[in-house]
C-alpha cells in the first residue's frame, strides 16, 4: 500500500511548541494576555491593518463584525453561492437573510454584476469571500458598496498572503476576517482574527468580544451590552506567534507547491487552476484544478481515482443554496457547475515533489480514460 497523501495538515516546529509551553507554564495572572497582544501586533504589522482582535474563529469574527455594523432581523446580506457555510451562518445568527449570487467562472469569487442585481432596500452588507486564496474584484465591489452606501466585508479566511494592488486581503473593506483552523496556511488549531482600519468599529467589536464589557469601563464585571464570547486563548495565540515568526516561509511554501502543480499540469488541455491576475498576489491556500466539460473528468471520477491511489480528495465547495437549510437557486449557473468537475489538490507544507508527482500522475491518468 502506498503511503497516504493528506490534503492538508499544519506545519508546526519547535518554535511553536516552545511558545505554547511557555504560555502554559507562565501565561497566567498578569501574563494571561501577553501572547494574545503579541499575536495581534504581529498580525497588524504583517497585513497593514490599524486594528486587530484575535478571536476563537473566523465565524466569530464575522458574527461580531456584522453585529457591530448593525445587521439584524429581516436584513439581507449578499454573498457568493460558492462558499463554505461559515460565511453564511453568522448572517442567520443575527436573524438576517443570506442572499446567494453567482460567481465568476475564472476566479470562482462573487460576480459584481450579480451583486447589483440583488441589491434591495433590505441589503445591509456585501461579503466578499476570497476563495482558496483567489481575490474578489475589490475595486468594483467597493465602488458598488460606495454607490449604494453598503459596507463591503472581506472574508479572508483563506487568503493570508494574498494581495490586491499591494493591499493585503482583508484591509480594504469595512473589516476583514481570517481563519486559523488546522487546515489553514497559518494555524492556531482553531482561531481567527478580526481586522479593520476603523477605530470606532474596532472598539465596538472589542466590547462585543468580551461579553459586552467595554475596555474603558471602571466597574469590575460590568457589561455595557449583551456581547459574545469569541476570545482566543493565550496558548493558541502563542502558537500563532510562532507561526507569524515563520509567515513568509509558510506562504512561500504554499506558492512553491502551487507553482509545481501548475508546471506539471500545464501540458494538459481543458484544465485551469487558481488565477493570479495582474496587480494581485495569490497566497494559494488551496491549489484547485477545474476540468473543462469536454474532458469528461468529474468530481466522482477524481475522488475514486484518488482513493485508489491513497490520496485524500477534497471536493470543491457545494453551492450554499443547494444545502437543505437554504432555498435552491440553480440560476447561479457557475456555482452549480464548477463543483462537479473540480477538485482541491493536496497542499500541506511538507509535501514533497514525489508526493505531488503521484497526485499529478493520478490526474493525468484520468485523461487517458476520458
Amino acid at each position: 500500500m502506498k503511503s497516504r497523501i493528506f490534503y492538508t495538515k499544519p506545519s508546526i516546529t519547535e518554535k511553536e511548541v516552545n511558545y505554547a509551553t511557555d504560555a502554559a507554564r507562565n501565561g497566567w495572572g498578569d501574563h494571561c494576555y501577553e501572547y494574545i497582544t503579541r499575536f495581534e501586533k504581529k498580525f497588524r504589522e504583517f497585513t497593514g491593518a490599524n486594528y486587530a482582535i484575535a478571536t476563537s474563529s473566523c465565524t466569530g469574527a464575522l458574527h461580531m463584525g456584522l453585529a457591530a455594523l448593525g445587521v439584524g432581523h429581516d436584513d439581507e446580506v449578499i454573498l457568493a453561492d460558492t462558499n463554505w457555510i461559515a460565511s453564511a451562518a453568522p448572517i442567520t445568527y443575527l436573524g438576517a437573510k443570506p442572499v446567494f449570487v453567482d460567481v465568476l467562472a475564472d476566479t470562482w469569487c462573487i460576480d459584481p454584476c450579480k451583486i447589483e442585481e440583488a441589491i434591495t432596500p433590505k441589503t445591509k452588507a456585501i461579503i466578499a469571500v476570497h476563495l482558496y486564496g483567489n481575490l474578489c474584484e475589490l475595486d468594483r465591489l467597493l465602488e458598488i458598496g460606495a454607490k449604494h452606501s453598503i459596507p463591503v466585508i472581506e472574508d479572508a479566511a483563506e487568503a493570508i498572503g494574498s494581495y490586491w494592488k499591494d493591499h493585503h486581503a482583508g484591509t480594504k473593506g469595512a473589516f476583514g476576517a481570517f481563519s486559523f483552523h488546522g487546515t489553514k496556511t497559518l494555524t492556531t488549531g482553531e482561531g481567527g482574527m478580526f481586522i479593520t482600519q476603523d477605530r470606532a468599529l474596532y472598539e465596538k467589536v472589542l466590547t462585543l468580544s468580551n461579553h459586552g464589557r467595554a475596555a474603558g469601563q471602571s466597574k469590575q464585571f460590568w457589561p455595557d451590552m449583551v456581547g459574545f464570547k469569541y476570545k482566543m486563548s493565550n496558548i493558541q495565540a502563542a502558537i500563532g506567534c510562532g507561526q507569524m515568526d515563520r509567515i513568509d516561509e509558510l506562504i512561500g511554501r504554499k506558492r512553491e507547491i502551487f507553482l509545481y502543480y501548475q508546471q506539471q499540469l500545464n501540458g494538459l488541455t481543458g484544465v485551469s487552476m487558481n488565477p493570479e491576475k495582474a496587480g494581485t498576489t495569490n497566497g494559494y491556500w488551496m491549489p484547485t484544478a477545474v476540468f473543462a466539460p469536454e474532458t469528461g473528468i468529474t468530481r466522482e471520477l477524481l475522488l475514486e481515482k484518488f482513493k485508489a491511489e491513497n490520496i485524500d480528495g477534497r471536493v470543491f465547495f457545494h453551492p450554499l443554496s443547494s444545502l437543505p437549510m437554504f432555498v435552491q437557486k440553480t440560476s447561479n449557473i457557475n456555482s452549480y457547475d464548477l463543483p462537479v468537475r473540480s477538485i482541491n489538490l493536496p497542499s500541506y507544507h511538507d509535501l514533497t515533489n514525489a508526493d505531488q508527482d503521484r497526485v499529478v500522475d493520478a490526474v493525468k491518468s484520468m485523461y487517458r480514460k476520458a
